[in-house]
């Protein structure tokens, strides 16, 4: 359509609602609160339409957005299962640093940090986040055994601002905090924070469920049974208006059967 019958469109659009959609201004337009309301519903409403005309078999890729630990250490080891149980669909992974917009990237689903709440998203719940200390053998040989949580504070830790450690002392009735001279070493990523520990370069709080193999081989130790939680899960989402889509419908099966089954 011409720019000038988008504007009749928006005008007959103003006339049959009463109100105006845009604020025109000097070079651009903004929307109302009457056009943010109208924005979000119409939008869907356009996804599940252009869902519905989409034939199933036009693009059996699954595109996947996810964090880069989870991605390496719990999903890239169980995704063949996926892929065995729907040969006919194919599987892309990424990992992101960042939110991704469903609007703006091409992702048909991402696992997330957080609280689960995010407009526009359905959200199911695949794992708590959880965190507990865990050291190298020749960190812990040298530091000697360990008693009780207030000995970990003999030792260096990875990355003392890592705020996942006061939750985990606050729980172990701890006070103190590692000092922050301490620190050797700050990634941010528990892969390379598990690296770091497995080389011997002090305490990092990792995700058990992510670290199943090299806790199994001692190649990580974790001295104490104490698991703790910031109260945030990581989760499964998509936009709302894709919920009936086949390919997305099957992941989620998937990946919540395989979470329920880990735990």
């Amino acid at each position: 359509m011409t720019q000038a019958a988008i504007s009749y469109q928006i005008k007959l659009l103003e006339d049959v609602l009463g109100t105006p959609v845009f604020l025109r201004q000097n070079r651009r337009v903004t929307l109302t609160r009457a056009g943010r309301r109208l924005a979000g519903p119409t939008t869907e409403a356009f996804d599940l339409l252009r869902d519905a005309y989409t034939a199933p078999d036009d693009d059996m890729t699954l595109t996947i957005s996810t964090l880069v630990t989870l991605a390496s250490n719990w999903l890239a080891p169980r995704i063949g299962r996926f892929q065995m149980s729907h040969p006919r669909i194919a599987v892309r992974m990424s990992t992101e640093a960042h939110s991704v917009d469903f609007k703006s990237e091409e992702f048909d689903v991402a696992i997330r940090y957080g609280d689960g709440q995010w407009p526009g998203l359905r959200a199911h719940e695949v794992m708590p986040v959880a965190f507990t200390p865990m050291i190298s053998p020749t960190l812990l040989e040298q530091y000697g055994p360990l008693c009780s949580p207030a000995d970990l504070m003999r030792l260096p830790f990875i990355d003392p601002a890592d705020r996942n450690i006061a939750y985990w002392l606050d729980e172990a009735g701890i006070s103190d905090r590692p000092a922050k001279a301490n620190a050797q070493i700050m990634i941010g990523a528990q892969t390379g924070e598990a690296a770091a520990a497995i080389a011997g370069h002090g305490v990092a709080f990792l995700n058990p469920a992510f670290f199943r193999t090299e806790l199994e081989t001692g190649r990580l130790i974790q001295p104490f049974d104490q698991v703790s939680t910031d109260g945030k899960s990581y989760w499964l989402v998509y936009p709302e208006s894709r919920r009936h889509n086949l390919k997305i419908v099957a992941f989620r099966k998937w990946v919540l059967a395989e979470a329920a089954a880990d735990r």
